[in-house]
């Protein structure tokens, strides 16, 4: 934690006197911090969950502990609080995406906090952010789903290209030694294997050598680069084999 002040958004990197924030002095830093931890756990009883994660995030935002990396505490506590209380089973939903596509409206409605007391369309927009990320997390699911069996059954008859798929989607990054690893084969048949899903458009080599050679699953791995949350629903459902 932080023993000096430190600013944040925007105008980070500004002096005391011009930053847009200045978060509590270090004097009442475990005092803010010790309010924080009991709103999280008496607010169980009266505040809806994702109301709360609304209100934690935000708060901790403002209490801003840390000289660096407060933001990706802030947005990774949504998660754990989801988690905690079994709202998710698994860590897969991050709002990362939704509030860097969104970062001046962001810091907008936390300043209107900070400034107005204006909780409500700080509100509104983290729930619409959950919301459109939610979302977008399971049409990405959906869409793994049917890459997986696409791909699948366009080599169904061949056993080591089926084995291979199964471990890309678990590691989307491989070489020809791991690949002979994987389906138990000889480093010839490995490279063979390579080329033929390079062929089909599946793994895209990107050493650019001639030896010692590595690819990648692009076609999964663009499942996780859209621009923002919002273009999951502008992507094509189909896959082609």
């Amino acid at each position: 934690m932080g023993s000096t002040p430190n600013d944040e958004g925007p105008g980070k990197g500004s002096t005391l006197a011009t930053a847009q924030f200045v978060p509590p002095p270090p004097h009442e830093l475990m005092n803010a911090l010790g309010a924080f931890e009991t709103f999280l756990h008496q607010g169980r009883a009266t505040v809806p969950l994702l109301v709360r994660c609304g209100l934690a995030h935000a708060q901790f935002e403002t209490i801003h502990p840390f000289l660096d990396g407060n933001g990706r505490v802030g947005r990774l506590l949504i998660t754990l609080m989801l988690c905690e209380e079994e709202a998710l089973t698994r860590p897969l939903l991050y709002l990362s995406v939704f509030l860097k596509a969104h970062r001046a409206e962001y810091y907008d409605r936390l300043t209107a906090i900070r400034k107005h007391g204006h909780w409500e369309p700080w509100l509104k927009f983290f729930l619409r952010g959950i919301s459109v990320t939610a979302r977008a997390a399971s049409r990405t699911a959906h869409d793994i789903v049917t890459l997986r069996e696409t791909h699948r059954a366009a080599v169904a008859k061949n056993a080591k290209a089926l084995k291979l798929l199964d471990h890309l989607f678990q590691q989307p990054l491989v070489s020809p030694k791991r690949i002979a690893e994987v389906v138990a084969c000889s480093h010839p048949t490995a490279v063979k294997l390579a080329l033929d899903l390079q062929g089909r458009g599946w793994l895209k080599e990107v050493t650019g050598f001639e030896r010692n050679r590595a690819y990648r699953y692009q076609p999964y791995l663009d499942l996780f680069h859209r621009e923002s949350v919002e273009s999951a629903f502008d992507a094509p459902h189909t896959c082609t084999p």
